[in-house]
């Protein structure tokens, strides 16, 4: 799956749009297995893209299995200019301390956040929290699960730097994106 979406960054470096970063979830095995990093390096290397265009979404369970090899693994991969995520952030062992210790760029909130902060308040308490926190940080964050004009809403308020859902799409096949691409730049990123 990492060859293949390096490809597409590729491919898609030609529309009139440019060049866009792509995020790639990585499981667990991948993860601690002893070749994520050159796997990660090669795939890039045979598609031809730079390693900025390139984000990887790990998750707070995965990241938090292995404390030292994970965070040398990060580093490396952190040192070729790849971006690091922290996928559903929050549902995991939600230890802060490794939001210092680990290279992490980007938090994506959960949708079981995100789902009801329009009418939960504690909901809204813990968006809007680790929004402010994430700021402090110096972090980027995504919201997952945008699916309502209020959530969007409320996201933007409170400094969102992007989010994604069925508000702007489902999940399409890449000639599909294309198109939409084409149309509308803007909606497509989820960018504010």
């Amino acid at each position: 799956m990492l060859r293949e979406a390096c490809k597409q960054v590729k491919a898609w470096s030609t529309l009139p749009s440019g060049t866009l970063p792509v995020a790639v979830n990585i499981s667990g095995h991948h993860f601690h297995g002893d070749s994520l990093v050159d796997d990660t390096l090669g795939a890039l290397a045979d598609a031809g893209i730079d390693a900025c265009n390139l984000e990887l979404e790990i998750t707070e369970s995965v990241l938090l299995q292995n404390v030292d090899s994970t965070t040398v693994a990060l580093r490396k991969l952190k040192e070729t200019g790849i971006r690091l995520s922290v996928d559903d952030f929050g549902t995991g062992y939600s230890s802060l301390s490794y939001l210092k210790r680990f290279p992490i760029d980007t938090l994506k909130i959960d949708r079981s956040f995100v789902e009801n902060l329009h009418v939960e308040k504690d909901d809204a308490a813990i968006c809007a929290a680790i929004l402010a926190m994430s700021r402090q940080l110096g972090l980027k964050v995504v919201a997952e699960g945008v699916e309502l004009l209020e959530q969007l809403e409320f996201l933007k308020s409170h400094g969102c730097d992007q989010m994604q859902g069925f508000l702007y799409s489902p999940a399409v096949p890449a000639a599909k994106f294309e198109s939409m691409l084409a149309g509308s730049p803007k909606l497509v990123s989820g960018s504010r």
